[in-house]
């Protein structure tokens, strides 16, 4: 039998993994979503439910990970009780991998695009409503949009066939450690801007009545309801859980440290990326008198006027898109290796051929994506949108949380492989144990929170369909 690929080093496996969970969902969803709901108040729920739901998810992708040696495709398979079924699982993340990538290589692409067109100048001079009407531009020029999926797929699949050492490990730790430089230099500059002192405030000092906005009790208690629904999701679903995104990462470790120290190492290096965005954000924007609440529109839209009033805003612009870029390819590196060891584990595959298979796979699949902007615009779903936002809901609001509702389930029951061969394998090695007295919250907790997220994701859903 082959022996399975390692790691080289323990920081290669921090920063892979933190690599995939630090994508768009923190650098664009983060701030913006922060700016909707009032700053460092919202900032502060988003950190409760980061350690009380998606840290103890993570950790438990990680234990079935490196108990089984495995991807997903049997992972399940090996631990499961003889009779059971939850290997059926293997098929719901191996499918939402793959559609995370449909759209994801497109948004990506995106950001490439736009280290180009901040590069070379494009937006000197601009109003904000034509720097609204050039993102419009792009997005209804399908060859354009096309030529930069292939580019990012490319990218991905290349640096995935170079092997796990060679390739995925060495290219992300080098493209990780500029992200934090980058990052790091242009938060010295944004919150050195004059006016900027009022961003800082807003982001850093918690204002609770912000969460209560309304003239009414009843509005009030709606806001506040909207922001912890929001600081949940958001906890949840940047650190990319339920597809198994992580679970292969835990199948590439050694046993020599706990689990939990390590998740809380991708945890902080994840939110430290989210929160450095912020500090980014929110200076400019109340530098430039810009709201930060301005919706998905704030990275493509507002930010390039933002840094066309900046001196030496075209570097500044370059290097923040370039920065977005990273944080994008960090993704789709680490979701692309999911799949080649998918498809290696499961059919016996090398890594050659699982590279063209499934590039040549996710390439013809992101289409209809780059396409629903453009030439497939008419095609929408009430209520949900255009072909992205469909396949954005299929992943977020349903695989996501159904996957990582498997995952608990599955190492809480003890039809599943449980409660004592988890803790078992999640506090093999030194550094952080598991805390056990959070049994009952693991248990039935969390999984009451998950359905929370999976109900609530559906409720404007239901409004529209049958109100």
């Amino acid at each position: 039998m082959e022996q399975r690929e390692r790691f080289a080093s323990r920081l290669g496996f921090l920063l892979i993994s933190a690599g995939c969970a630090i994508g768009l969902g923190n650098v664009w969803r983060f701030p913006y979503i922060t700016g909707e709901y009032g700053g460092a108040a919202f900032v502060l729920l988003y950190l409760v439910f980061l350690v009380i739901l998606g840290l103890p998810v993570m950790i438990m992708e990680f234990a079935v990970g490196r108990a089984s040696q495995k991807s997903c495709a049997k992972s399940f398979d090996k631990l499961e009780p003889a009779g059971t079924k939850w290997h059926w699982y293997k098929w719901l993340g191996f499918g939402g991998c793959y559609l995370l990538m449909m759209f994801y290589t497109t948004v990506g692409g995106w950001m490439l695009a736009y280290v180009v067109k901040m590069a070379t100048g494009e937006f000197n001079g601009l109003s904000s409503e034509q720097v609204g009407g050039a993102f419009s531009g792009m997005l209804a020029d399908p060859v354009g949009l096309i030529g930069w999926l292939l580019v990012v797929t490319l990218i991905g699949f290349f640096v995935c066939s170079l092997g796990l050492q060679k390739g995925v490990e060495r290219v992300t730790k080098a493209m990780m450690a500029c992200l934090f430089v980058i990052m790091a230099v242009l938060c010295v500059r944004s919150v050195t801007l004059e006016g900027g002192g009022e961003g800082l405030a807003f982001y850093l000092i918690p204002d609770f009545s912000r969460l209560f906005a309304g003239a009414t009790t009843a509005e009030q208690l709606a806001t506040f309801g909207e922001a912890v629904y929001a600081a949940m999701g958001q906890a949840f679903f940047t650190l990319s859980l339920g597809i198994s995104a992580m679970a292969i990462f835990g199948s590439y470790i050694g046993k020599d440290r706990r689990l939990t120290g390590e998740a809380l190492s991708v945890g902080v290096l994840d939110t430290l990326v989210a929160l450095m965005a912020g500090l980014i954000i929110f200076p400019a924007c109340f530098a430039f008198g810009v709201n930060p609440g301005e919706g998905p529109s704030l990275v493509f839209v507002t930010l390039p006027s933002v840094f066309e009033q900046m001196w030496m805003g075209q570097l500044w612009g370059t290097l923040f898109f370039l920065f977005m870029s990273f944080a994008a390819l960090s993704t789709i590196i680490a979701v692309f290796e999911n799949l080649l060891s998918f498809s290696m584990d499961l059919w016996g595959w090398s890594r050659k051929k699982a590279v063209l298979v499934n590039g040549a796979a996710v390439i013809a699949l992101s289409l209809p994506c780059a396409l629903g902007f453009n030439v497939l615009s008419g095609a929408t779903v009430p209520g949900i949108g255009d072909i992205q936002s469909l396949e954005d809901f299929i992943v977020s609001n349903n695989i996501l949380p159904i996957g990582s509702l498997i995952y608990v389930l599955f190492c809480t029951s003890r039809r599943g492989w449980g409660w004592k061969n988890f803790i078992a394998e999640a506090d093999t090695g030194k550094g952080i144990g598991f805390p056990k007295w959070t049994y009952l919250w693991v248990k039935f907790g969390i999984p009451v929170l998950i359905v929370v997220i999976l109900i609530m994701g559906y409720i404007p859903k239901f409004q529209i369909w049958f109100g």
